[in-house]
């Protein structure tokens, strides 16, 4: 469990005396035969998804946030996930997302996450339980070239609602970018303004974000999770569709970024994972936000671009 990094490497690890300690906080599948609202606020549970689910109330949830495993080969801290046919896919992606729609509130929002290959499954199923409102694609600047084909550099963010009645705060995802082209109206700067770290323009977000940086060895909230999706990502969907206190869900937990924006953002959450060691990386995590509440990237209540920040 315990790990030796270079002096600079500021990637989670857990000692071996700190792990019982993250593990004795999680809530355990058979710990109850039921979960109650009290219960899972502010918990991560561990066990298996398909077990637990039925367990957890209905009507509770304001936002699910889930990252499931991708159609692909991968070994998952010894569970291993291979890839099957396209129509395998969709009855493993209808089997969870139809489990998940008793808990969501009627005014609720839903955020998938996928590659290019299995995009247009998890569309073809959301599209069949709720209300598809969008599709968002963010720029992996991290990836391995390829020879005999174009190097995968994007993923996707389904963007879903249980109702047509739904949450959508657009001042709060708004992101500061430079100006390049600075124009003035009478002499006075048109949409941007100009201080001591150069010319500024807020803007709207867009369904295309280039100004993501996947976790890597010298940021605090890296982890030897495979998959991790950065924590700035996780707090545009956050805010612009959830309120301070509303409870927010994963299903596939991980290591427990989503759990851990969702509570330095001031919301409540609770997730599942089967994993042990990821929970406890989670459960350790979940610690420290409530000390440091820092985003990479988010500063000053907006989203700022990529390396731009003073």
């Amino acid at each position: 469990m315990e790990k030796h990094r270079a002096e600079r490497n500021r990637t989670l690890t857990v000692s071996t005396e700190e792990y019982n300690t993250y593990l004795n906080t999680l809530l355990n599948s058979n710990d109850l035969s039921s979960f109650s609202l009290a219960d899972i606020t502010n918990s991560l549970i561990l066990g298996d998804f398909f077990s637990i689910v039925s367990k957890i109330p209905h009507h509770c949830v304001d936002l699910l946030i889930a990252d499931p495993p991708y159609n692909l080969t991968k070994n998952y801290n010894g569970n291993k996930f291979n890839a099957r046919s396209d129509e395998t896919y969709k009855d493993f992606t209808r089997s969870w997302i139809s489990k998940c729609l008793p808990l969501l509130k009627e005014d609720a929002s839903i955020y998938v996450c996928c590659d290019w290959k299995s995009s247009s499954i998890i569309y073809d199923v959301l599209n069949e339980y709720a209300i598809v409102q969008n599709r968002i694609t963010w720029q992996r600047e991290k990836g391995r070239g390829a020879k005999l084909n174009w190097k995968n550099s994007l993923e996707d963010i389904w963007f879903a609602t249980a109702g047509n009645t739904y949450l959508f705060n657009s001042d709060a995802v708004k992101q500061k970018k430079r100006v390049i082209a600075p124009y003035k109206e009478n002499g006075v700067p048109k949409d941007w303004e100009e201080n001591v770290d150069g010319k500024f323009r807020l803007t709207y977000a867009s369904n295309f974000w280039d100004d993501i940086s996947i976790p890597f060895w010298s940021m605090s909230e890296n982890t030897d999770h495979p998959t991790q999706k950065p924590e700035k990502l996780l707090a545009k969907l956050i805010l612009a569709s959830s309120k301070p206190g509303s409870l927010v869900f994963d299903p596939f937990s991980g290591s427990g970024s989503t759990l851990v924006t969702a509570k330095k953002l001031g919301r409540s959450f609770f997730g599942i994972e089967q994993n042990e060691e990821y929970c406890v990386w989670a459960s350790k995590r979940l610690k420290k936000a409530e000390k440091d509440k820092t985003i990479q990237g988010y500063y000053d209540g907006v989203f700022w671009e990529r390396n731009s920040h003073p």
